[in-house]
């Protein structure tokens, strides 16, 4: 049983902005302008409105993000987000210690920086045909800042061309190359398109590690060091079809489908004589047509009850296309052995079903050294907290 959950109001102070002005080169530059101060009240937010699990409670950690979408976090706490349309990269600081942000500094201004990681106390960012690396970011706050190119010969189409990048077991970089176009053979173009890509740090021995991917925004590793990546479906078939997926790879190489199968099972009316569904491997499970799955997480930590362990948090954006709006939430698999037992709504009511009004649109978890998890709002330009009380729910 679900309950509603109050709101705290939190202000985030303005500070130091940084800008870059040339492109190819380690570039070095000092801070600028400041930050407009964010207004207090957060009501707009409308957490009063979410319903989680009995225990649970949201709310605010960091307001004033413009567009908060990919999340990581340095050594000392700061945490880095980027952006898709705003051009810019944010370093968010709790110097308190209270889980509430009080710092909100413009990091850089790039074009698309959506995907970031961190590795080692630097951190990597992803613009759409580019890959830049902040040495020791967190000692450049404040300071000068210093960043090195690590490639820049990727695709640069737009379309599905943002990036989220993440660091795997094998400590190399997963970078997806999304398909530029709804429906389209890109391969036969660059055969980079429609996949996930991986590389050493440094930006070397770069292959293509899955097939088939249509557009994929969020992955993770589970802990048998496997990976689940969630991929957006196809639009202009209706409503219905085809379904976005979470899909599990087992070994590189694999081939998800696209453009030829859909959720495993639907043919594609352009592409899908040329190759049979029976050539692919299904999704772990197919999610809602339209839903729009971006992060994918296991549990980590201790803060959530052991009830959790082993399931997987997916953030679905929402639909943009659908007579009747979908997703909004955040949604929980349950997996045993490779395997999606069930899924189930963890976290909704960022989507009126009734009124189809929205209030936000999740993006990205991340999960902080407490076990609480953070929360990427790019339409409410916000970063929530997701906390569990202790109660006898906990024990079990």
């Amino acid at each position: 049983m679900k309950n509603k959950i109050s709101l705290l109001k939190i202000t985030c102070a303005a500070a130091l902005a940084f800008s870059i002005f040339s492109c190819k080169e380690t570039k070095k530059e000092e801070s600028t302008d400041v930050k407009e101060e964010v207004p207090m009240d957060s009501t707009d937010l409308a957490l009063i409105d979410l319903n989680l699990p009995d225990g649970f409670e949201i709310k605010v950690y960091a307001r004033g993000v413009d567009g908060a979408r990919s999340m990581a976090i340095g050594p000392d706490g700061t945490l880095f987000v980027g952006t898709r349309n705003e051009n810019t990269v944010y370093a968010i600081q709790d110097k308190d210690g209270d889980y509430k942000a009080e710092t909100v500094m413009v990091l850089d201004t790039m074009e698309v920086p959506n995907g970031i990681a961190m590795r080692n106390g630097d951190l990597y960012v992803a613009q759409v045909g580019s890959l830049w690396k902040y040495p020791n970011i967190e000692s450049q706050l404040g300071g000068t800042l210093s960043k090195e190119l690590v490639y820049d010969d990727y695709p640069t189409e737009f379309h599905h061309g943002w990036k989220y990048i993440a660091f795997g077991p094998d400590d190399k970089l997963y970078v997806p190359v999304g398909a530029p176009c709804n429906i389209c053979d890109s391969t036969v173009v660059d055969e980079r398109f429609a996949t996930i890509t991986r590389m050493d740090p440094d930006g070397s021995n770069r292959e293509i590690y899955a097939h088939g991917v249509r557009n994929s925004v969020g992955f993770t590793w589970d802990d048998n060091g496997e990976m689940w990546f969630t991929d957006n479906g196809r639009d202009m078939l209706g409503d219905d079809i085809p379904p976005c997926e979470l899909n599990h790879v087992t070994e590189a190489g694999q081939h998800f489908g696209y453009p030829f199968c859909h959720g495993g099972t639907v043919k594609d009316p352009e592409f899908g004589d040329q190759r049979p569904c029976s050539d692919f491997v299904p999704p772990a499970k197919a999610l809602g047509a339209h839903v729009a799955p971006l992060a994918v997480k296991f549990k980590s930590g201790n803060m959530f009850p052991s009830t959790y362990n082993g399931k997987a948090f997916i953030a679905e954006h929402g639909s943009w296309n659908r007579s009747k709006k979908v997703g909004y939430r955040i949604m929980l698999a349950d997996i045993e052995n490779g395997e999606v037992k069930s899924t189930e709504p963890f976290i909704d009511g960022w989507l009126n079903d009734e009124t189809q009004k929205v209030t936000g649109r999740p993006v990205d978890l991340l999960w902080l050294k407490d076990g609480s998890l953070l929360i990427s709002d790019d339409y409410g330009d916000a970063i929530y907290r997701v906390t569990y009380s202790n109660t006898q729910v906990a024990a079990k």
